[in-house]
């Protein structure tokens, strides 16, 4: 039994959270705002026909938007509500209640690796601080042999970004590029959000 994620936990104390989560989003997109950002870095890092893990799905604004633009997704969401909404949303994707901290998609028949695993949304501050190293070790696993995984967040969030890149290479994904943002600024040490763009380290000799 893994610890159950921060988000999880403000569920249980205001059950209308994730509604009204995914009611901002919906909002936002409505109003032509740039919900999709984090999608469109991704896209420009695969080929056509990719197959892209979208890890922390929510209501599926990127998962939705990968897929439209011609890549097979899946999402992959704790939260029933969000995945709910994903579905709605988004039909095409396969959408997935599911706990990153257990993740093992081929146990479930999907066996395919993915070329890149997207993780957005500050998902990796609302995993339970237990789980995070193990959540970047199964990104790990369902990686290609040359998948990457693109994970961002900010800071202030009670996950330094240090400590995320130290448990990045525990997992085994070293960073190809850091940047400050998903419109490609690069990375300072005083940078408010990190966008880590993550490989698997190379197996060691002997």
């Amino acid at each position: 039994m893994v610890e159950q994620s921060a988000w999880m936990d403000k569920v249980r104390a205001d059950p209308g959270h994730s509604s009204w989560y995914v009611e901002r989003f919906r909002a936002l997109a409505a109003a032509g705002e740039d919900v999709a950002g984090e999608a469109r870095l991704v896209d420009a890092m695969v080929p056509r026909r990719a197959r892209v893990l979208d890890a922390g799905c929510g209501g599926g604004r990127n998962g939705g938007h990968l897929h439209r633009a011609g890549h097979t997704v899946v999402g992959v969401d704790v939260d029933p509500t969000l995945v709910a909404a994903a579905r709605e949303d988004h039909p095409g994707p396969e959408w997935i209640v599911g706990d990153l901290a257990v993740l093992d998609l081929p146990a479930r028949g999907r066996a395919e690796p993915f070329d890149v695993v997207l993780c957005a949304g500050n998902v990796m501050t609302f995993l339970a601080p237990s789980t995070r190293t193990e959540v970047l070790r199964r990104f790990r696993r369902h990686l290609a042999p040359d998948g990457r995984a693109v994970v961002g967040f900010g800071a202030g969030r009670g996950y330094p970004f240090p400590e995320f890149l130290h448990d990045a290479r525990e997992a085994g994904l070293v960073p190809d590029l850091l940047l400050s943002t998903w419109d490609l600024r690069p990375f300072r040490e005083d940078s408010d959000f990190l966008v880590a763009v993550l490989s698997g380290a190379p197996a060691p000799r002997g």
